[in-house]
């Protein structure tokens, strides 16, 4: 029984390259047929003019181009784009578009679910099933590039910037993760800056270690809260790396991260971490690390509720007023504008369909078990 076909899009340039030289040919050759799926979107073989007659015949049988069926796709009016995606078993993992005037921004998702379970975010309650593969990770950016393209009438690039902000931990999901990461940062790929592909984790510390050494590209850490005792509630990931860890590491980061800072998000949560005792607090803790220069951007994110969560969105005058005070203490503050929610496309929102494998739902449920009120630390607390 003959071997099922390889899915090219599971390949960096280096690993085409291994793929093609099985087959006898030289790397020269896998560069053009990288070339052909990534900037072209070509899927087959015999469109594929200008590679050898005998190699097309070798790829015929042997490779494709899977993209991912795509289940839905909804249309916002502000132009954001969501499309859910089937990655086969009963999984299906979302992503969306982001159009602004200097930009068009793709949001990724890295698993099938999220085993974090955040307290704010939709996917961490929908538990975790799977982590993506290479390919799964790399169809989403290929589908809508060039869908892209053919929907807007277009032949040069619409998708000019990257971040792997969809369902799932990234940094949970890192032999993945950094080859898909080499496709998008590739000259023969789509060829973007390393500052205009981020990756967010919540703070899995050890990976944001090797990212900085493997791929460095833009890094946003989800803070969401100044103190221990707060953020273990709302990111249950920070009983294992508290703060004390996580902004070690991103002070460690910035020695090989293309920026000169890293994004802090912030989601906005009323009256659980958005009073002036918890701006003071963060203030405190950035301060604790910063050496010279800005080396931090804050991103406050106004939280997109769901029922589950039990949470609701800060007024928009308490995220102005906390927003002061930050800019007043010298701090890099912008406030996330909400796009797409009319789609369910906004941040904290996608929640695809998985099999949770990871009981996380009984978990989070114990976890609204305690409350949330934890104004400030403790005395000598972080």
């Amino acid at each position: 029984m003959s071997a099922a076909p390889v899915n090219l899009l599971e390949f960096d340039l280096d690993g085409l390259a291994a793929f093609c030289e099985r087959l006898g040919e030289k790397r020269f050759r896998a560069t053009q047929l990288f070339r052909w799926i990534h900037q072209r979107g070509a899927s087959d073989f015999s469109q594929m003019s200008d590679l050898a007659k005998s190699l097309r015949g070798k790829l015929e049988g042997a490779a494709q181009v899977t993209a991912l069926p795509v289940i839905t796709q909804n249309i916002s009016q502000d132009g954001t784009v969501k499309w859910l995606f089937d990655v086969g078993a009963g999984d299906a993992v979302e992503a969306v578009f982001i159009p602004e005037d200097d930009r068009g921004t793709l949001c990724i998702s890295s698993q099938a679910g999220c085993a974090v379970g955040c307290r704010f975010c939709s996917t961490g309650h929908q538990g975790f099933s799977r982590n993506l593969t290479t390919g799964e990770i790399l169809a989403q950016l290929w589908f809508a590039e060039h869908f892209l393209r053919k929907h807007l009438g277009v032949s040069e690039r619409v998708i000019s910037n990257v971040v792997m902000m969809g369902m799932g931990e990234p940094l949970q999901n890192y032999s993945a993760l950094v080859p898909a990461l080499r496709v998008m940062l590739d000259d023969h790929g789509y060829g973007m800056s390393r500052r205009r592909v981020t990756v967010s984790t919540s703070g899995v510390v050890p990976m944001m270690d090797r990212l900085g050494q493997d791929c460095p590209v833009a890094l946003a850490v989800s803070l969401h809260a100044p103190n221990d005792a707060l953020r273990d509630k709302l990111v249950p990931l920070n009983r294992k790396y508290p703060l004390a860890e996580l902004m070690e590491a991103c002070q460690r980061y910035l020695a090989h991260a293309p920026r000169d800072f890293i994004t802090f998000e912030y989601c906005m949560l009323d009256g659980v971490n958005d009073q002036p005792e918890h701006a003071r607090e963060l203030i405190a803790l950035i301060e604790r690390y910063r050496t010279d220069g800005v080396w931090c951007k804050l991103n406050l994110i106004p939280f997109n509720p769901f029922p589950a969560s039990g949470l609701k969105r800060s007024p928009a005058p308490q995220v102005s007023a906390f927003a002061k005070l930050l800019l007043d203490a010298g701090l890099v503050t912008t406030v996330r504008k909400t796009r797409g929610d009319d789609i369910d496309a906004a941040c904290g929102q996608l929640a695809g369909d998985v099999k949770d494998r990871t009981r996380v739902t009984q978990r989070i449920a114990l976890q609204r078990q305690v409350p949330l009120q934890v104004i400030a630390a403790p005395p000598g607390g972080d």
